[in-house]
């Protein structure tokens, strides 16, 4: 399992998308009009245009964090455009945590230096094997801890460190607590579905995305990395000395 956030260099298939598309655009403008005296006002608009199409993408720690909104929007919209191309080359999955990455590196630089003071971590239900009889959609700490699966290995990890928690089995009861709770940061675990959906549905939230690996397809006995997760609360939220924290499911319901 890979214990580390995610490395820049992953980026670079949605970096390359985002950034070469409108910068291509603008040299071919900007060629046009210094070809072409006819129409060279309306060509110079459009360079310009394509320019500041990619200006956000250089946006970094405070000034991120103010235009995340619209930033996450804008890059929302490049990684829904582009992907039903990336699943005809069958790289759905690469093109979509490619962006995760992208996020995740600015996210990473924003609170680097300033911590989190209030980070929620949400967790989806299919971590808990499927023939695992502990109510843990009831209470988290019903956890078995037999070692099977990822749960008891969180379970230890969140209680030690007193991160604040839920774990779902629906998305929108996942935002709704999300918006509710009103964190300074939000790391998710997901499917790389469910990271693009999160981080388009929450853009006024920061989101770090950790994906999950899925030996045994969509939804059933998934795991993630514990030592990613772990790496990326002590790198970027504040530690919790004196309050407790809290490990709150929400109730079941059936599955999205």
């Amino acid at each position: 399992m890979n214990t580390r956030p995610f490395s820049p260099a992953r980026a670079w298939p949605f970096l390359v998308i985002r950034r070469g598309i409108p910068l291509g655009f603008a040299l071919a403008g900007l060629a046009s009009a210094l070809l072409h005296t006819s129409g060279r006002g309306w060509l110079l608009l459009f360079t310009v245009a394509c320019l500041a199409a990619v200006g956000p993408t250089y946006k970094r720690g405070d000034s991120y964090l103010k235009n995340r909104r619209a930033i996450i929007r804008w890059d929302g919209f490049w990684a829904t455009a582009f992907r039903p191309f990336a699943r005809f080359l069958g790289q759905e999955d690469a093109w979509v945590l490619a962006f995760c990455a992208w996020n995740n590196r600015r996210v990473k630089e924003a609170f680097e230096l300033r911590p989190a003071r209030k980070a929620l971590v949400l967790l989806p239900h299919c971590i808990q094997m499927a023939r695992c009889k502990a109510e843990i959609l009831e209470e988290f700490t019903n956890c078995f801890e037999c070692g099977l699966c990822t749960v008891g290995d969180y379970l230890r990890a969140s209680l030690l460190a007193r991160w604040d928690a839920r774990i779902t089995n629906r998305s929108h009861k996942a935002y709704r607590e999300a918006r509710e709770f009103r964190p300074d940061l939000i790391v998710a675990v997901s499917c790389a579905d469910r990271l693009l959906k999160g981080l388009i549905k929450l853009p006024e939230v920061p989101v770090y995305a950790i994906p999950l690996q899925l030996p045994h397809g969509m939804c059933v006995d998934t795991a993630f990395s514990v030592p990613h997760l772990q790496a990326v609360m002590e790198a970027l939220v504040k530690p919790k000395r004196d309050a407790e924290g809290k490990v709150t499911p929400l109730r079941h319901e059936e599955s999205a």
